[in-house]
């Protein structure tokens, strides 16, 4: 659109160890009309009248699910896609989102659900920045393995914390339905839509500044972006907290979309291998690469669970990573550019 207006930011990357200084100049487009911003209005839209048209709630309890795995998909990557350090750890974020919601909500006797998820997103971005901490000496494999055993670590506290139903499981109910919706579900699946925009918006942010570009440069080799003056260091924690906030959000809602909660169901493994292959299926280097994923693997996921069992769930999820990552390391979106590519 030729009526945009440019704004032009100078962002100073600078070494603290060898005082160089490097200048990018980067051009953003400020309209709120742009495409993603229609799409992301339209999609909400189509979305709240989803609720009020569908008759019954198997649809919207199938939908939410997949929209849930978007967010944790694109929540993740922003670590793991973007900065190339692999969480393993991904069902930890979710179970303390969903474990804060449980937390304050026996508190206080029932807070709203959108001052839960800003408590939830709190408490998984100081998880984050831990974790971010923790790449500062540990790197490759040797983080990864740390994330999961962050994860173990957690469930083992929740087994043993009886204030938010401890290894027996706590049921939780909401107050009431927010007008104008007839079902809890029906409004749960707004807010994970509303999520799902906002987690997207997030990810899109990150990868278009330069932050994204910095992570790419992290990613690419740590050695050499740190000689060239990026600050690996704040851009890691950075984008650690984000991560761990978006996907502590997406875990939010789950005690109330079960009605129940305990600790396998929260810290389970589909969790963390769903957000590690949503992102590779999809595709690491581009934003809609996890929502790509999300959408296929979440519905095939659903669709095992209707037709055979949900405990099939992680063996078809490893054998069509492990097919991805032999036929398509690059993901969905990589295979279209190189064909794209190809064509030009």
């Amino acid at each position: 659109m030729a009526d945009l207006d440019h704004t032009k930011d100078l962002l100073d990357l600078t070494s603290h160890d060898g005082g160089k200084h490097i200048a990018v100049s980067t051009t953003h487009r400020v309209s709120p009309f742009s495409p993603f911003w229609v799409g992301a209005v339209l999609f909400l839209a189509c979305m709240f009248a989803l609720t009020l048209v569908v008759p019954g709630l198997y649809v919207l309890f199938v939908g939410y699910v997949v929209l849930q795995f978007i967010v944790l998909a694109t929540g993740w990557n922003i670590l793991g896609g973007y900065a190339g350090y692999l969480n393993f750890g991904a069902a930890a974020y979710f179970a303390t989102g969903a474990y804060t919601t449980v937390a304050l909500f026996q508190l206080t006797g029932g807070l709203p659900l959108p001052l839960l998820l800003v408590a939830a997103g709190i408490m998984g971005a100081l998880l984050g920045f831990m974790v971010g901490v923790m790449s500062i000496r540990l790197r490759g494999i040797y983080f990864s393995i740390a994330t999961l055993a962050i994860a173990i670590i957690l469930e083992t506290a929740v087994l043993n914390w009886d204030y938010v139903g401890g290894a027996r499981g706590i049921s939780m109910f909401p107050d009431g339905t927010p007008w104008p919706f007839h079902s809890y579900t029906q409004w749960l699946f707004v807010v994970m839509s509303v999520l799902v925009v906002l987690a997207i918006a997030a990810a899109r942010y990150v990868e278009r500044s330069f932050v994204g570009r910095g992570l790419q440069a992290l990613r690419d080799d740590e050695a050499a972006a740190e000689c060239a003056g990026v600050p690996t260091l704040k851009l890691k924690l950075a984008a650690s907290s984000l991560s761990g906030a978006i996907m502590a959000v997406a875990g939010a809602p789950f005690v109330f979309y079960m009605s129940f909660i305990e600790p396998h169901s929260a810290f389970t493994l589909n969790y963390s291998l769903a957000a590690i292959a949503m992102p590779i299926i999809g595709g690491m280097s581009r934003w809609i690469g996890p929502v790509i994923g999300a959408v296929l693997l979440g519905t095939l996921q659903q669709i095992i669970a209707v037709r055979l069992s949900g405990e099939w769930n992680i063996l078809v999820t490893g054998l069509v990573l492990m097919g991805f990552v032999i036929a398509a390391p690059s993901g969905i979106v990589g295979l279209l550019t190189r064909k794209h590519a190809r064509k030009g």
